[in-house]
């Protein structure tokens, strides 16, 4: 067994009254973080639009701006689920709904499924809720063949990317399912998708077929990006993963969340995301907090910090080392069945 360095746990007496500090929304602030991305946005999805009477590939040099919009859009989505944009909650939500259109997300079912992400992270016995799928050595071991090869047919980067937003735009049309399933979330589903094809048909009314060629490609970018990001977030060697009885909020947000240090341009563009070790210990926080949160306070130094160099190797780990306390690759665990590795 390899030695762990035991996780420190935040005192409960000291870190809620210092993520408080952070906690006031400003509405000048949010005013104005709207009006510099959705502005934009609607501006480069203009210029496409003019761009494809030249040609559709001319476009394709504005997906990546308009791509990076949605993205920040979506942040902003973000904010208002945790009620930390706006101050009213009326307007949390009103805003919330429609940064939900224009992403395609249904907004108050996403907000309950991110809520109990934020509650479970990091939980071995509470997984399954907006985490990327995780097995522990030892379950991957006890799978079928089949069931080793359909994991790491899930867990490989290619399926993760190319084909992961497929999945997360088509899983987004289905309301949820058992007991868990409120009735809010699934109006929230019907009344997203109604909204779309609403919208959608206007559009086409207004500018023909072709305006899916600009929004459907910024968007299949925008999507791949935010799944990185998300990965990158919890997907790290030195992450946190406890069974339920051992597990702790505080430690979990902070051991079990790097601050992604991105260049200022990408930090502006995720909405400070990056500090998602700051975010998961006080949710509340406005983005435009996060980094002030960070700096004044020593506690978040401990968190783990990943650049865009060091997110590349997160693709290799896959699955979670119970002996270690860490993820590992395949090629790491001993005894894996041949059979299986050679069929990857």
């Amino acid at each position: 067994m390899t030695d762990v360095s035991p996780v420190v746990v935040p005192d409960t007496r000291t870190w809620r009254p210092l993520v408080a500090r952070y906690q006031s929304p400003q509405l000048r602030r949010a005013v104005l973080q709207l009006a510099t991305t959705l502005l934009p946005l609607a501006l480069v999805f203009a210029a496409m639009y003019r761009l494809l009477a030249l040609s559709f590939w001319w476009t394709l040099v504005f997906a990546l701006p308009a791509a990076a919009l949605l993205v920040r859009t979506f942040v902003l989505m973000h904010d208002c689920a945790h009620g930390s944009f706006f101050a009213s909650r009326r307007a949390n939500q009103i805003v919330g709904a429609v940064t939900g259109l224009l992403t395609l997300i249904p907004f108050e079912h996403w907000r309950h499924e991110h809520a109990l992400h934020h509650a479970s992270a990091g939980d071995l016995d509470r997984r399954g809720h907006g985490d990327v799928d995780t097995l522990t050595v030892r379950e991957y071991l006890g799978r079928t063949r089949w069931g080793r090869l359909r994991y790491r047919i899930i867990r490989h980067p290619l399926v993760f990317l190319v084909i992961g937003p497929l999945f997360f735009v088509l899983e987004k049309r289905f309301p949820p399912r058992g007991a868990g399933a409120g009735r809010r979330q699934i109006v929230s589903v019907w009344t997203n998708n109604a909204a779309i094809v609403l919208v959608g048909a206007t559009l086409m009314a207004l500018f023909g077929a072709r305006v899916f060629l600009i929004y459907l490609p910024a968007y299949y970018v925008a999507v791949a990006a935010g799944l990185w990001l998300f990965f990158v977030q919890h997907q790290f060697e030195e992450t946190y993963w406890e069974d339920h009885q051992h597990w702790d909020y505080a430690a979990a947000a902070i051991a079990g969340s790097s601050y992604f240090k991105l260049p200022a341009v990408l930090q502006w563009v995720t909405g400070s995301i990056g500090f998602h070790h700051v975010h998961h210990l006080g949710p509340r926080i406005p983005n435009y907090n996060l980094q002030q949160c960070h700096d004044e306070n020593p506690m978040f130094q401990r968190a783990t910090v990943v650049t865009l160099r060091r997110s590349l190797s997160a693709l290799r780990l896959a699955l979670w080392d119970e002996d270690a306390g860490r993820l590992v690759s395949f090629d790491r665990v001993r005894h894996a069945p041949q059979d299986v590795a050679e069929l990857i």
